[in-house]
């Protein structure tokens, strides 16, 4: 009898997971104690610059043109780092269906389709209200839909959870046979109401980040496919971006930022779990996504200015409607178009229309028009003899100038 109550005993006893002694700092915590001043303030800084780019009013055409723009740097990021050589530009045609690639190549069309692909389920199921909690299901979704069509190993099978040890470079992935049960754990750790406690619930975009970044820090360490597992782990933290209310463009700057510092970024990883430590790898993350957002930021005040140049434009000319000031108005919104600084000998090819408008003018006239923009304070003329539109004349609260004294 007391051999059959020992037997049944040893039967209810659980049974210690491998991964326990084999990767300790698979853990599932976030000690807020070991982030510094430097990563707080990271995090201040990516939070602040998520909130400005968040509703910014730009023309329909410039926020669609913007919201492509990082989707194809998104898409490059994620497959780049993983091999592909197609370009920015090359994306988009594949993308667009512009762009027939050799067979010897197509592969990376498919790896391409497969990421838009997956980016596509992750907008539906966020606009769905199904986008909020993190399942192992739709990891192996993300983990099918990655390798859909590709060429793979003899043991790898899309979408579904290895059964075999792997190494990848000096690094042994977690146990096999505790991979189920490890993803499960961590898709319950980041479901669970801590994320809240620890930042507050009023902080969503400042959790999101940081679930974001551990959540693909921890795919990575669990390495629960065969392949495919870092585009899984960026698809992972683009769906963590996406559902903290993070403006789309900017979900897409930790995967591009990975993909720019592609040697560091693997360095990192290693680190991370041989120090057992997440903290470096967050802080090497917030630091390419702070810096992602300024470039961000920049390119919409780039736009805003673009558009409230050009009304200070039609304001000032909203009452001189006669040939010649409609002509200059021209004049000054194609200048204001160009890049670079130009020269008196372009001032007529500049554009289609102002080659016509001036194709019958003297020279007089053309001299006539430009010296009264330049009385307007609407064009820069420099030492050298170049010239270009003078935007900053509609900046505003600029710091102070001090001068020296004499």
């Amino acid at each position: 009898m007391t051999e059959e109550k020992s037997a049944r005993r040893s039967e209810k006893k659980p049974v210690k997971k491998k991964y326990l002694n084999t990767h300790p700092w698979i853990n599932f915590e976030i000690n807020l104690k070991k982030f510094d001043s430097e990563l707080w303030m990271l995090l201040g800084e990516s939070k602040s610059k998520c909130e400005h780019i968040a509703g910014v009013p730009l023309k329909p055409t410039n926020a669609k043109e913007l919201h492509k723009i990082y989707l194809y740097k998104g898409v490059l990021a994620t497959t780049a780092i993983e091999g592909n050589t197609l370009t920015e530009e090359e994306i988009k045609n594949v993308i667009e269906n512009k762009l027939q690639l050799p067979p010897s190549r197509e592969y990376q069309g498919q790896e391409v389709k497969n990421i838009i692909k997956s980016f596509n389920t992750i907008k539906e199921r966020i606009e769905g209200g199904h986008g909020d909690k993190i399942t192992v299901e739709n990891l192996k979704l993300f983990n099918e839909h990655v390798l859909e069509g590709l060429k793979t190993g003899d043991r790898v099978v899309p979408g579904k959870i290895r059964g075999y040890s792997v190494v990848v470079g000096s690094y042994r992935a977690a146990p096999a046979e505790d991979c189920q049960y490890v993803l499960q754990k961590m898709c319950d750790w980041l479901n669970s109401s801590e994320w809240e406690h620890v930042f507050g619930s009023n902080n969503v975009i400042l959790t999101g980040i940081i679930k974001a970044i551990i959540a693909h820090l921890y795919i990575a360490w669990i390495h629960p496919f065969g392949d495919g597992n870092g585009r899984t782990a960026r698809l992972l933290e683009l769906q963590i971006l996406l559902n903290s209310n993070m403006p789309t463009p900017a979900a897409h700057l930790l995967s591009n930022h990975y993909n720019l510092t592609r040697t560091e970024y693997y360095r990192q990883l290693d680190s991370s779990s041989k120090k057992r430590d997440i903290v470096g790898f967050v802080k090497y993350a917030l630091r390419g996504f702070v810096d992602g957002l300024g470039e961000q930021i920049s390119k919409i005040r780039e736009q805003i200015m673009d558009v409230s140049w050009e009304n200070y434009i039609y304001e000032i000319y909203r009452e001189k409607d006669t040939k010649a000031q409609r002509r200059r108005r021209s004049l000054i919104l194609d200048i204001s178009k160009s890049s670079t600084l130009l020269e008196w000998k372009d001032l007529k090819q500049i554009s289609p229309r102002i080659a016509e408008q001036y194709a019958q003018k003297s020279l007089r006239t053309v001299r006539n028009d430009f010296m009264e923009l330049i009385k307007l304070g609407l064009i820069t003329l420099h030492e050298d003899g170049r010239f270009e539109a003078n935007k900053s004349r509609i900046l505003a609260f600029l710091p102070f100038k001090k001068t020296t004294a004499s």
